[in-house]
């Protein structure tokens, strides 16, 4: 299982878990080495099964992906989430990426692009589909306080470190970046762990959404 990315399936729907199974297991460097039906499954789960990545789904009867997800994240050194989810509710798709979530996925998304996602966050890089994106950015401004703040926090970046947190907000992964502002990859890794310290965040989602919300 060396240099295999191992995820967990979190869903109550066992059709769901089940095709999605089939579809990751056939994917080259992908291993789904476990389940859980319920958000209160996922500790167990998380201990027995080591994953590198969790797909959590956001309705769930007992404990909710949301709950699952903030318990999952306290934990020293969580897997990366991608969040499923039909869209329903916008507010509960930013909540998640505030909890740190490293992406989200629409339910029915092409088997491409959930199989690019488990890459990408496996990688370190956020997979957030440019449609929801969108109708994200325009939940994003919730008034001028939270555009004050998330200013007053990209403030205290260098310009150099504002440059590479603009291109996180973008997608774009370390190598694009590199390329773009002729870094190298591992001076590009560099700024991204200085620029999360000093926005207080967790991962690279997080600081997309503090760049949407500062305008």
């Amino acid at each position: 299982m060396a240099g295999v990315i191992r995820v967990l399936i979190v869903d109550d729907d066992e059709h769901v878990r089940a095709a999605l199974t089939m579809m990751l297991d056939g994917a080259a460097g992908i291993a789904v080495v476990g389940h859980a039906a319920d958000g209160d499954g996922v500790p167990d789960a998380i201990a027995a099964h080591a994953p590198d990545v969790v797909l959590m789904d956001l309705r769930m009867p007992r404990v909710d992906g949301l709950t699952a997800l903030e318990r999952l994240r306290r934990r020293p050194r969580p897997p990366e989430v991608i969040v499923l989810t039909t869209f329903d509710s916008d507010e509960n798709v930013l909540r998640a990426l505030r909890l740190g979530a490293s992406g989200f996925l629409l339910k029915d998304s092409p088997p491409a692009r959930i199989v690019e996602a488990v890459h990408r966050v496996a990688g370190g890089d956020p997979m957030l589909s440019p449609d929801i994106t969108r109708r994200l950015i325009e939940r994003v401004n919730e008034g001028a306080s939270t555009r004050e703040r998330a200013r007053a926090a990209l403030d205290g970046l260098s310009p150099r470190e504002r440059e590479v947190a603009a291109a996180i907000a973008r997608g774009q992964t370390n190598a694009e970046i590199a390329a773009e502002l002729f870094m190298s990859v591992p001076t590009v890794k560099g700024h991204v762990t200085q620029v999360m310290l000093k926005l207080g965040v967790s991962n690279r989602t997080q600081v997309a959404l503090l760049v949407n919300e500062a305008g």
